[in-house]
C-alpha cells in the first residue's frame, strides 16, 4: 500500500519535475525584456506633457510570445511613482506572485527599486495586454501582449499576412496622480482627457495653431488579410472602430478563439481584446479607421466625445480614381448603446473546451452581485446628511459594497502567513465577506436613481460601506455570478474584469435579471469564454467559471474612475490535495510594504 509524502517533499519533487520537463522542451523559449519606468516629455496639441511611460514608449514595448514560453519581466522604477504590472488576461498558473495587482498580490515596486516578474504563458493563443495596475497610471503604462500558435498557423481558413496591433487609448495633459485622487474623493467631471489616440497617435481631427496631430497609417497590400489585434487600454470609455469600405471577422476574444463572426463594426469596452480578421479587398485608395468613444444619454453625466481616427492605405495608390480626401467609415452615435449589446451578444465560443461539461453540472456558489454608486460619509463617520450633501463622498460598489485597498500587506500574503504562520501584518489586514447578494431588492434599473439631491428616490435606499472584501472559494468550484448593472446614480456599463481565470459568458439581457425566466436562456452548448464581460447599460450578464487556480484574484470594472472609486472585489481560490494545485511561496525579491506615516 502507497503512503502519501509529506507536503514538503510532494513539492519538492513536483517543482524538480517541472524544472526537468523545461528543459526537455527545445520548442518553449524564455522571452526575456527590461522595462524601464521613467517619465519622460511628450509633445502633443501644442503642449509638453510630462508622461510616466516604458523604455520612452507611448503605447510601451510590446511582449511576443509562442505558447509556452516563459516570459521574464525586469522592472527597473526610475518614476517618482510606487509602480506594479499587471499582465492583464495571463492565467498565471501557480504564479499569482507575478500578477501585479498592488495591494492585492504584491506590495508597489518603490522609486529606485527593482523586481523581476516571471511567468509562463500556456493554454492561451491570441490578443492579451500589460498595464500599471497601481493608480491611474496606466493611461500611459501600458502594451500589447501577443501570443502565437505553436504550430505556426491558426486554426481558421483565412491566414493573415500580418499582425498588426492597434491600440485604442487616451491622451491626457493632467496631473494624472490628482485625477485618480479626485476619483477617489467623490469623482470629478472636469477631469477627461484630452482626446482619443490609436497606437499612440491622435489623429488629424485634432490641431493646434494649424498643426495638425499624426495619424497612425496602415500600408495593405490588396487581396492580403491582416490580422488586427484590438486593445482598449482606456481609462473612461468603451470605443465602437470601424474602417471604411472593409468588413471584419472576428476570430478571437481575450487569447480565446470563438465561432468566426462578420461585422463592420467592433464595440470594445476598456480591458477587452479582439483579434480581427480584415482583407484588403476594396479599391486601392486611402480610408479612415476611426474609433469612437460610446456613452449613456442624460440623465447621466455628460463628457465631452472622445474619438480619432487612422487611415488604411493601399500600397498601388497610384490606380486609386480619385484623389478626394479618404473616405470616413459611418459611425454608431455616441449615445448608442444598442450596437454593442448585440455586438457582444452575437459572439459565441467552442463547444469543444474540456471544461464546459463541469460548467453543466453541480454549481457550488451562486453570487448576485449589483454595481452601482453611492455614497459613504466622509471620514468613516457611522451617520451623516446624503443626497448630494459635502458631508458624503461618491464611491462606486458592489453589493453596496465600495472595496478598500489594505495598507500594510498585500491581501496574497496575509493569505500565505494564515496558512503558513507569521507575519506581524497579518492582523492589521481585516477583509470581511462579498455578501452573496445586495442588502435589499428593488427596481435596479430605473432611471429616476439617477439623479441626485436631497429627497431623491435613491436616497431612501441608500445602504453603501467600505470595507475590504473578500470571497472565498474552495478548489475547482463551480461559480455562477450574475451582474446587475444598476441606474444609481449613473447608468453605465460596466467592463467586469477577473484576474487569473477566463469565464463562460453564457447570457445577457436588458432590464432587471429574473432567474426563474433568464436562466432559460443560457447558452451551455458553445459560451464565449473571455476575461472582461462587458455588462450592459441597464442590464445584465451571467457568467460561471472553475476556481481552478488558486491564489487571491482581483475582480474589477475596468473603467478607472469605477475601480478608484471601489467596485471590487477579491476572489480567493484555495489550494487543492496535490502539489500541482498548490501555490509556491512568493519569490526571494517580492517588494516589501513601505509604511506612510500619518
Amino acid at each position: 500500500m502507497s503512503k502519501m509524502l509529506p507536503m514538503a517533499a510532494a513539492l519538492f519533487f513536483f517543482y524538480a519535475a517541472v524544472a526537468l520537463l523545461r528543459a526537455a522542451g527545445s520548442q518553449a523559449a524564455v522571452v526575456e525584456h527590461t522595462f524601464v519606468v521613467k517619465q519622460v516629455y511628450m509633445r502633443h496639441l501644442c503642449n509638453d506633457t510630462l508622461a510616466t511611460v516604458v523604455n520612452g514608449q507611448f503605447p510601451g514595448p510590446p511582449v511576443e510570445a509562442t505558447e509556452g514560453d516563459t516570459v521574464i519581466v525586469h522592472l527597473v522604477n526610475e518614476s517618482p511613482f510606487e509602480i506594479t504590472i499587471h499582465w492583464h488576461g495571463v492565467k498565471q498558473r501557480l504564479t499569482c506572485w507575478a500578477d501585479g495587482a498592488g495591494m492585492v498580490t504584491q506590495c508597489p515596486i518603490q522609486p529606485n527599486s527593482t523586481f523581476t516578474y516571471r511567468f509562463k504563458v500556456d493554454g492561451q493563443e491570441g490578443t492579451l495586454w500589460w498595464h500599471s495596475h497601481v493608480s491611474i497610471l496606466r493611461a500611459t503604462l501600458h502594451g500589447i501582449i501577443i501570443i502565437r500558435p505553436k504550430s505556426g498557423s491558426y486554426p481558421f481558413k483565412n491566414q493573415p499576412h500580418m499582425d498588426v496591433p492597434i491600440i485604442i487609448s487616451e491622451w491626457w495633459q493632467r496631473d494624472l496622480m490628482k485625477v485618480d485622487k479626485n476619483f477617489s474623493n467623490g469623482g470629478s467631471f472636469s477631469d477627461n482627457p484630452a482626446g482619443a489616440t490609436i497606437n499612440g497617435k491622435l489623429g488629424d481631427q485634432y490641431n493646434c495653431s494649424g498643426v495638425v496631430e499624426d495619424n497612425f497609417v496602415l500600408n495593405v497590400e490588396r487581396g492580403k488579410t491582416y490580422l488586427l489585434r484590438l486593445v482598449n487600454g482606456a481609462l473612461f470609455s468603451e470605443y465602437y472602430f470601424k474602417v471604411a469600405g472593409h468588413k471584419f471577422t472576428v476570430v478571437g476574444a481575450d487569447a480565446n478563439y470563438i465561432t468566426p463572426y462578420t461585422t463592420d463594426v467592433v464595440a470594445i469596452a476598456p480591458g477587452e481584446t479582439f483579434d480581427v480578421l480584415m482583407v484588403a479587398d476594396a479599391p486601392p485608395c486611402r480610408y479612415y479607421m476611426a474609433a469612437l468613444a460610446n456613452q449613456p444619454p442624460a440623465p447621466d453625466p455628460q463628457i465631452p466625445v472622445f474619438a480619432s481616427r487612422g487611415i488604411v492605405q493601399y500600397t498601388d495608390m497610384d490606380r486609386c480614381r480619385t484623389q478626394a480626401p479618404p473616405p470616413m467609415p459611418e459611425m454608431p452615435d455616441q449615445h448608442d448603446t444598442t450596437t454593442t449589446f448585440y455586438f457582444h451578444g452575437n459572439l459565441s465560443g467552442l463547444p469543444t473546451h474540456p471544461l464546459l461539461p463541469q460548467l453543466r453540472g453541480r454549481i457550488d456558489e451562486h453570487l448576485f452581485v449589483t454595481l452601482g454608486k453611492g455614497t459613504v460619509c466622509r471620514d468613516d463617520k457611522p451617520s451623516c446628511k446624503r443626497g448630494g450633501s459635502d458631508e458624503a463622498v461618491e464611491v462606486a460598489y458592489m453589493n453596496n459594497v465600495s472595496f478598500r485597498l489594505p495598507d500594510k500587506m498585500s491581501l496574497l500574503e496575509a493569505r500565505q502567513y494564515e496558512y503558513g504562520g507569521g507575519g506581524n501584518d497579518v492582523a492589521a489586514v481585516v477583509v470581511e465577506e462579498l455578501p452573496t447578494r445586495p442588502p435589499s431588492v428593488f427596481n435596479f434599473t430605473d432611471p429616476a436613481l439617477i439623479p441626485v439631491g436631497p429627497g431623491a428616490p435613491l436616497e431612501k435606499l441608500e445602504a453603501t460601506r467600505k470595507a475590504t472584501t473578500v470571497r472565498r472559494f474552495r478548489h475547482n468550484a463551480t461559480v455562477e455570478v450574475v451582474f446587475q448593472s444598476t441606474a444609481t446614480m449613473q447608468s453605465d456599463s460596466n467592463p467586469m474584469h477577473l484576474h487569473g481565470h477566463d469565464f463562460f459568458v453564457l447570457a445577457q439581457g436588458h432590464g432587471n435579471y429574473d432567474r426563474a425566466r433568464h436562466v432559460r436562456t443560457y447558452n451551455l452548448v458553445d459560451p464565449l469564454l473571455k476575461n472582461t464581460v462587458q455588462v450592459p447599460r441597464l442590464g445584465w450578464a451571467a457568467v460561471r467559471f472553475v476556481a481552478d487556480n488558486p491564489g487571491a484574484w482581483f475582480m474589477h470594472c475596468h473603467f478607472e474612475f469605477h475601480i478608484a472609486m471601489g467596485m471590487a472585489t477579491v476572489f480567493e481560490v484555495a489550494n487543492g490535495a496535490t502539489p500541482e494545485d498548490t501555490l509556491p511561496p512568493p519569490p526571494s525579491d517580492l517588494p516589501k510594504c513601505i509604511h506612510k506615516k500619518e
